[in-house]
């Protein structure tokens, strides 16, 4: 396994760089990856269906933004998309927990407003397109996690699932370097910086890029058993924190920083003395590669790095507004579900109304005011279900040793960066798998009877 490990990683450095230098082959790529992940799944026996299903919806969701960033996607949506197919094919192979019947509610609960939109939104707009946009994102959460809820994964094959996120989290990685190899020659303010995020949103991209800070300390402490293999990790750790930094947006680097606190929290509170003190070992280094990491980022920008996270602009003035403006239009979206407390205003509607009042084009990004904006009480009670369902499946299965660090993910990430990509949606359903352990083989010797 280890050995494939590191061949699939080199591959996907290689993948990298063909599409950072032929970027037709973006597309490509993307059709391979299908393919290949419809015939594993096809051709694999019953009981192992939904695992290499699992693996193929992390490998889509951690392709979702090299796609997006280099025009390889046949559609922008296309990820959250195959997300959805991925998981209907797990339920007809697999059914569902009836414990899960309350997504099957969350669903139906986003139905109304679709109404609404179609009675109330501009007609100068593509209705199929806003309502389409705005719902694969939260339709892909209910679908996935209905499918999710339950299945059982070994140890080894959720190792197995997290590599699968990492390969194409690496290829986006050593994109973004490839692309913008010098950050000190583009960092000369404080604002998010599409330069040295590969050339793309920095939010989505500080996101993902996230989520492989979390996925290597995860492989660090967790599930790497030789020193190459932690040595890999620790570099690929430096990386990632580093070039997620330097995209000056700040919501990824700290959605990564909690779910690993929560990580080491519980993974320590299992282990016992002597484990207890290798992690206390391996916790050090972790903090010494951070450290350097903070430096390498302060040098290479010039200590804007240091101005953007005290809220300062670039001559080190202290901004009004640490959030840049989305607390404002979170309170402006609070005040249409006021307004319309029912229903709502209607799917995709809120960004429309806020262009008719004032002229100007903004999302909040911010997934909870925008589902009780857009759906009223039925989008409160929504909301409600993905909040506490999770948490009432691990007060009675407490085997996920990720379960905290992945429900965090999804809850800071829409708070601000939406459902715009497929990760916060399937990694909440990742939360609800039930980890079992290995079942050793037994060996019985055949016992020949003389007559």
């Amino acid at each position: 396994m280890s050995k494939n490990y590191i061949k699939l990683l080199g591959l996907h450095v290689f993948i990298a760089v063909l599409v950072y230098f032929f970027r037709a082959l973006g597309s490509l790529y993307f059709y391979i990856a299908v393919l290949y992940f419809f015939i594993t799944i096809i051709s694999a026996p019953k009981q192992k269906k939904a695992f290499e299903i699992i693996k193929a919806c992390t490998y889509i969701l951690g392709i979702e933004v090299l796609l997006r960033m280099t025009g390889g996607a046949v559609f922008y949506e296309i990820n959250k998309y195959l997300v959805i197919v991925l998981s209907v094919f797990g339920l007809f192979y697999n059914g569902f927990n009836k414990k899960a019947t309350f997504y099957l509610l969350y669903i139906i609960l986003l139905i109304p407003g679709i109404y609404v939109s179609l009675y109330l939104l501009d007609i100068g707009q593509n209705i199929r397109k806003a309502i389409a946009f705005n719902l694969s994102g939260p339709i892909s959460l209910g679908i996935s996690a209905l499918f999710c809820f339950g299945v059982k994964v070994t140890k080894n094959q959720l190792e197995k699932i997290i590599n699968f996120c990492l390969y194409p989290l690496v290829s986006t990685l050593v994109y973004i370097i490839l692309y913008n190899p010098n950050v000190a020659a583009v960092a000369t303010s404080t604002g998010s910086n599409f330069q040295s995020s590969g050339g793309f949103g920095p939010n989505q991209v500080s996101t993902v890029l996230g989520l492989g800070i979390f996925f290597f300390s995860v492989r660090f402490f967790y599930f790497s058993k030789t020193r190459f293999l932690k040595y890999i990790d620790l570099i690929f750790i430096l990386l990632f924190s580093f070039r997620a930094i330097v995209t000056f947006s700040r919501g990824g680097v700290f959605t990564a920083i909690a779910m690993i606190l929560a990580f080491i929290f519980i993974l320590y509170k299992s282990m016992d003395k002597k484990n207890k003190n290798r992690m206390l070992v391996s916790t050090v280094v972790f903090l010494l590669i951070a450290a350097s990491t903070w430096v390498i980022s302060t040098t290479q920008t010039n200590g804007m790095i240091e101005k953007r996270y005290a809220n300062q602009d670039s001559r080190g003035r202290e901004k009004a507004d640490v959030s840049t403006g989305r607390g404002d239009l979170f309170i402006a979206e609070f005040d249409e579900f006021i307004d319309n407390p029912f229903l709502g205003v209607g799917v995709g509607r809120v960004k429309d109304i806020r262009f008719q009042k004032t002229g100007v084009h903004a999302a909040s990004h911010n997934e909870m005011s925008r589902i009780i904006a857009e759906h009223g009480l039925l989008g409160v009670l929504a909301f409600i279900i993905l909040l506490i369902v999770p948490l009432f499946f691990r007060y009675g299965n407490k085997s996920n040793v990720l379960f905290y660090s992945f429900y965090l993910f999804w809850l800071l990430t829409i708070n601000h960066s939406s459902m715009r990509i497929a990760a916060p949606a399937f990694i909440y359903a990742l939360s609800l798998l039930h980890i079992i352990d290995e079942k050793p083989s037994v060996h019985r010797q055949q016992i020949s009877q003389k007559r």
